[in-house]
Parts: C-alpha cells; structure tokens; sequence
C-alpha cells in the first residue's frame, strides 16, 4: 500500500503531499497521523527553511472522510481533535508554510489552507466551508479563519456555508495568491518557496512566533474548546440525519 503521507526535501524546501488522491485526500485518522508524523519531520529538521503542503491527483483536499466513521459518531469526533492538533503544529512550525491548492479544498480541507502562511491556488479551484450545509459545526476551523480574514468576513462566510471558486477564495482573503491555470500552480509555488528560502532563518521563525503570539495561534483553550463544539455539534442528531440522508443517495 503507498503511504498516506509523502516528504520530499529539495533546496531546503519541505514538500509535505497528502496521497489519498481516489477519495480527493480526503482526512482519515490514518491519514491525520501521517501529517503529524510528516509536520515532526519538519520540525526536527533545522536544515528545512520552508514547507509545502500539497495534495496528489485531481484535489488538494475534500475535508473530513466522514463515510470512513459513518455509523460511529464518536470517532467523527476523534477525528475533529486530531484536526485540531495538525492544524497548531502547522501553524507553529518555524518555518513558512505553502498550502498548494489544486482542484478542490473545502471543509477542513479549507482549514488545512488557510491555517498556513501562504496559500496557493488557481482560478477554478473550488474552496470553502459548507459545515452548515451538512448540520456541522465549523467551530474547529473557525478560529483560523477568523485569523486569515477578520471575524466580520469570518461570520458571514461560515453561516453562508457553501463554496466558492478559487478566485473569489483570493478576493474574499482564503488564498494569499491566485493564479489562472493548475497548470502554473508549481510555478508560483516554487518562485514562492525561492523568496522565503532566502530569508534569515532566525528571523523568520522569530517573527512567525511573533506573528504567533498577537493573532492568539498559541491560545490552547479557545482552539480545544473550538474542537470540542465540533464533535460535540457532529455526534448530535441533526448532523447525523443530515449525514445519513447524503450517505444514501
């Protein structure tokens, strides 16, 4: 079996590439533990001055795997944690994070995007949140929303629900660049990770923890209370009908 979670480091560039590309990568336990496994490989490499994170095949990342732990609501839950942690140990890494993001990034696919630096994608990407649409709560990945684009922006984009292509996830602030075609995207992404590769190594992770510390990305007790609305919202019975009614289609 190929491996959930591939690292390649070029140039000191870290490419992180989830590799679940039949299911559009979308996130099962196994797959979240892979991420931790690959974001310690970062973390532990001094040599590493900038990461990407990427998605093989057609999509970045179609959120939640929820028909892997569809009739148990508690390891939806579970799930909804391990998120929670991937997301911090993204967040606080010392070195810049790429999200590259082809195809479609949605749910807490769009919270992996946005929880990075920088975001990369392209004009026909399809990107958002559609929680509400489905009875869950966005509560796990609201506060790095919040973050990337301010609380009034935050609140009218998450109860909405729904997606978005990629170039207005570039207007309305989920995405920090934007390009035309998939095709360019490596492009963009590779002149990106060029210019953050040459900046002081020092500084960098100094201003990160900075950066860090006045947008509250170090707040435990808002992010675990964040995660435990979402699995607490997911095992309820207006999300689960709503599941189930998707599931049987």
């Amino acid at each position: 079996m190929s491996e959930l979670v591939t690292t390649t480091i070029a140039d000191g560039v870290c490419e992180i590439r989830m590799n679940r590309p039949e299911v559009r990568n979308a996130l099962s336990h196994e797959l979240i533990h892979a991420l931790e496994s690959a974001i310690a490989t970062v973390e532990e490499d001094h040599s590493i001055r900038a990461a990407v994170l990427a998605g093989e095949g057609k999509s970045f990342c179609a959120g939640m795997d929820l028909k892997a732990v569809a009739k148990d609501p508690h390891a939806m839950a579970d799930m909804l944690r391990a998120l929670s942690r991937v997301a911090r140990r993204v967040r606080r890494l010392r070195v810049p994070v790429i999200a590259r993001v082809q195809g479609a990034a949605v749910g807490g696919g769009c919270g992996l995007m946005v929880v990075c630096d920088f975001a990369v994608t392209h004009a026909t990407a399809k990107v958002g949140y559609p929680e509400v649409d489905l009875g869950i709560c966005p509560a796990v990945v609201a506060p790095w929303l919040v973050k990337r684009i301010g609380a009034g922006p935050a609140r009218a984009m998450l109860l909405l629900g729904g997606t978005m292509s990629g170039r207005e996830g570039f207007e309305r602030g989920l995405a920090t660049h934007c390009v035309d075609e998939e095709s360019q995207l490596d492009a963009a992404v590779a002149d990106l990770s060029a210019r953050l590769v040459s900046g002081g190594p020092n500084a960098m992770a100094a201003t990160k923890r900075w950066l860090n510390e006045l947008d509250g990305s170090y707040e435990d007790a808002v992010l675990d209370a964040a995660a435990e609305l979402s699995a607490t919202m997911i095992a309820g019975e207006e999300a689960q009908t709503r599941l189930r009614a998707i599931w049987s289609k």
